[in-house]
């Protein structure tokens, strides 16, 4: 695990170009503590931070090959190494370490640009062939490990993080269309970033950068296919779910230091738990929970642990963490998201890096098996749609945002606001309303004229339609499962485990996003994953025999904290200073008149802002850090 970092110059190097290169390292240190490694050749300069997790002696980077003409660096773990590097070496390849990232290197000899095809892990790769006088960049292909690019004053820069290519010279400047689509997702979709210029390689691609020429290819996309065979029976399907799913668990107990589990007491993690036990001993388990007892999952959480006889720790979080942690954050997050759980993600990081290097997570679960209450509504909308209109909007629309305003945690006031929001967009965009903060006409209430004037010609939802050009699915549910992997889950839930894991130099390992799994799920009939209203319906089946039944019949929380009664209690004074008016005069980006009304009607409890109040929240603190 590390972080990466380098130039390729148009011209040659530099002595400066060193040095910067240093400087871009250093600014990784807190994903790779352990180590750092440099290489410079006439055009191409190369720097790693590392975590040392396999072959933790002789596993220094960057990595060359016998005749030392390619060199690599790369973050991630290829869980398939051993198999990879004994074919290699009765190929007869000469290693002179022990670690997965030489694979990369004699792969790449004996398969050239198709070596990433043979990997199975979560990477982002750069290779330097000094003969082809080419460097390549690759990232894994659901998007767990981050890569980011830059071409400026004919150079060409990459990282794992922002910050680093912050490093350059860069002149900071804000992408407006980033901005707006921070607003729509509450995170910043690929390719884009916050930053003018500064862009994020898309999961599955590789970028060849040569003769100063930049060419960016996909390797890899979901194709959706079923299985070649005889039709396969629920049971097939459960027993196939099972042996991938526990041999990828498997896979990713390959360590040379302690690993443990997230454990949220949900459906996912605790799979992830019980496969862990089969394969393994003396489990480490990490909770995390809140007062609030609509946010609380560590009773369930505590059950799994029990059932297991893992060795469990637990962590309650308060509202005072905000204040202290939000700005910190920021360091680490190096553009806007707003998605509350960073801060309870940060903290159960800290809390297990006290005890082991790695750990394991159940982020994808509900993507691969229709585990979101949005996929429910969205077959509530297929039968709502059919309500005559004028019913829709003179009655019903108006009777449900008369609905009190609720404290709790995925209340039926939330949900049925939050439905009729969406209910009238086509059923891709709805799905993402449904998830979102500011719907366009909310967007354009809240944006200063002179922002409206700058994005009025932005396709508010172009993401979605970016992804959906090339989605195979042929299944309505399974488009918005697609759309959620390439959005929801690439952009906001697998950034937010990598930034806040890292920054506590943990790694984060997630069995579910195995790609073989991946593909394999995507193969499963969509009937079998919503089936009536009971999601993640074949998973259960087939877990059922491994968990305690109060798991698998409890109803779905999420991970999240109670920021709608922080706002309005504990919290009021500080949200009051970060969004006065006087503050977001600062950048003048914002109509403070509405959002001043926003904080009136939440204080007051006519409703419930906290979606629209935290990305506000975010950007301040964001454009203090960076920008002001």
């Amino acid at each position: 695990m590390c972080g990466i970092c380098g130039i390729y110059c148009f011209e040659p190097l530099k002595p400066s170009d060193h040095e910067l290169v240093r400087k871009m390292t250093a600014a990784l240190v807190h994903r790779g503590p352990d180590d750092e490694g440099y290489y410079f050749d006439q055009k191409v300069g190369l720097g790693m931070r590392r975590l040392s997790i396999i072959d933790l002696v002789s596993g220094h980077q960057p990595i060359h090959n016998e005749s030392q003409d390619i060199w690599t660096i790369y973050n991630g773990e290829i869980y398939n190494f051993p198999e990879l590097r004994k074919r290699l070496i009765k190929k007869g390849h000469e290693f002179y370490t022990g670690s997965d990232t030489e694979v990369i290197i004699h792969l790449y000899e004996e398969e050239g640009e198709n070596f990433v095809n043979e990997l199975n892990g979560m990477f982002a790769i750069a290779l330097w062939d000094k003969k082809k006088g080419e460097l390549l960049l690759v990232r894994d292909r659901l998007g767990v490990k981050p890569l980011h690019y830059l071409l400026l004053n004919n150079q060409f820069y990459f990282s794992s993080e922002i910050k680093s290519l912050l490093k350059t010279g860069y002149q900071k400047e804000m992408d407006f269309e980033g901005l707006s689509q921070f607003f729509t997702f509450e995170y910043i979709p690929a390719p884009k970033t916050i930053f003018k210029g500064i862009k994020k390689l898309l999961p599955g691609e590789m970028m060849i950068v040569r003769d100063n020429v930049l060419k960016t290819q996909t390797y890899w996309d979901l194709r959706y296919e079923q299985e070649p065979g005889k039709e396969k029976s629920e049971e097939d399907y459960q027993e196939e779910i099972y042996r991938r799913l526990k041999e990828s668990v498997r896979m990713r107990l390959i360590s040379d230091v302690p690993l443990g589990v997230f454990l949220s007491g949900g459906i996912d993690s605790s799979t992830v738990t019980a496969l862990m036990s089969e394969v393994s001993t003396k489990i480490k388990t990490f909770s995390i929970g809140f007062r609030e007892k609509s946010f609380n999952e560590l009773d369930y959480a505590h059950k799994v642990a029990s059932f297991f006889g893992t060795d469990h720790r637990e962590f309650i979080v308060e509202s005072n963490l905000v204040k202290e942690l939000v700005p910190v954050l920021m360091n680490y997050l190096d553009e806007p998201l707003a998605d509350a759980s960073i801060i309870p993600s940060y903290i159960i990081s800290k809390l297990a890096r006290q005890y082991v290097t790695v750990a394991l997570a159940g982020e994808g679960g509900d993507e691969l098996f229709a585990g979101y209450d949005t996929y429910k509504a969205y077959k509530v909308a297929q039968f709502y749609r059919k309500v005559p209109r004028f019913i829709r909007k003179n009655l019903v629309k108006k009777a449900v945002n008369l609905l009190p305003a609720s404290k709790k945690r995925l209340s039926f006031e939330f949900k049925a606001k939050k439905f009729i929001l969406g209910v009238e967009y086509p059923p891709e965009i709805a799905n993402f309303i449904w998830w979102g903060a500011y719907t366009p006409q909310e967007k354009e209430r809240l944006f200063s004229a002179e922002l409206n004037s700058l994005v009025q010609r932005e396709q508010p939802y172009l993401p979605i339609f970016f992804h959906l050009k090339n989605c195979k699915a042929r299944e309505a549910l399974d488009k918005l499962g697609y759309l959620d992997l390439k959005l929801y889950l690439q952009d906001d839930l697998l950034v937010k485990a990598d930034r806040m894991s890292m920054a506590n130099s943990l790694e984060i390992r997630v069995p579910f996003l195995d790609y073989t799994f991946v593909e394999f799920a995507s193969s499963i009939p969509s009937s079998l994953k919503l089936r009536g209203w009971n999601s993640k319906y074949i998973l259960k089946k087939t877990i059922q025999k491994l968990l305690p039944r109060e798991i698998l019949s409890r109803r779905k929380i999420g991970f999240d904290i109670p920021l709608g009664v922080w706002i309005k209690n504990e919290l009021r004074d500080f949200v009051t200073a970060v969004l006065s008016p006087s503050n977001l005069k600062k950048h003048n980006l914002f109509n403070s008149s509405y959002v001043s009304r926003l904080l009136d009607e939440h204080f007051q409890g006519t409703h419930n802002h906290r979606q629209l109040l935290w990305p506000l929240i975010i950007f301040q603190f964001w454009y203090d850090s960076y920008l002001r």
